[in-house]
């Protein structure tokens, strides 16, 4: 209900600490650059998070009914974030993979960033001949990438094979700028490996459980001879008074 103009690092500094005008908050989330991300690294623990995330990556699988034009224009879009940006392409055709690299150097001619893009894809990029789409998905849940691109005609019988992305792209038609920028589902995903284990920003990142106990004497006195027994083992006998105390006035 309250909105502030403000980002960047002193924007996390402000939220997570308050300052006059700021009230200090209890979860920070969202995307950053690496400082934001090493920003929200140092409030952890004073502020939930949701990730540390960074740098975006894309992996694009793909058969030979791709277009390398699509392809090469996917792998740029990823690329021209900044040099530490990771695009990889998967696919079962010598051919494309020859033919995007063509259209790579077309296109990064032609585009503003292209010194960002271009070392990022010399440096960070890859381009790998796979013998099967199953090696492909294997090599693709090992990387977790942020962004999967499922390039080919049917693309929805390969869910299944997808174990580990931040969000998945299905078709010649589905870019992932399209993510990025207009498509539903949020686009804050978890990077450099952390799919294995994460998931994109959701309403469940705002939301948190709390269990509790209610037991009657019957059932903590049924109970008790065993959290004694524990207590004892651990050597904390405090926590083992605290049950037996409840009894002692019935001896």
């Amino acid at each position: 209900t309250t909105i502030y103009r403000v980002g960047g690092v002193q924007a996390i500094a402000a939220l997570a600490y308050g300052t006059e005008t700021i009230s200090a908050v209890d979860k920070i989330v969202g995307p950053g650059n690496a400082y934001v991300a090493a920003a929200k690294s140092l409030v952890y623990g004073d502020v939930g998070i949701d990730m540390i995330a960074g740098p975006s990556e894309v992996a694009v699988i793909a058969d030979d009914s791709a277009n390398p034009k699509y392809v090469a224009a996917d792998l740029i879009a990823q690329a021209e974030h900044d040099t530490n940006a990771r695009a990889f392409l998967l696919s079962t055709s010598q051919t494309l993979i020859e033919e995007v690299k063509k259209e790579l150097a077309n296109q990064l001619a032609r585009l503003p960033r292209s010194e960002i893009a271009s070392t990022s894809l010399k440096e960070k990029g890859a381009a790998v001949l796979v013998t099967s789409f199953d090696e492909a998905f294997e090599i693709s849940n090992i990387l977790a990438p942020e962004h999967l691109e499922v390039q080919t005609n049917d693309p929805l019988p390969y869910l299944s094979k997808i174990r580990h992305a931040g969000s998945v792209f299905l078709g010649h038609y589905t870019p992932e700028a399209l993510g990025d920028y207009y498509a539903g589902p949020n686009h804050v995903l978890p990077t450099s490996g952390t799919a294995k284990f994460s998931s994109g920003l959701s309403v469940d990142d705002f939301v948190k459980k709390t269990t509790y106990l209610y037991y009657t004497k019957d059932a903590l006195y049924d109970a008790s001879l065993h959290v004694i027994r524990i207590a004892e083992a651990e050597q904390l006998d405090g926590h083992g008074k605290a049950v037996h105390i409840r009894f002692e006035e019935d001896n």
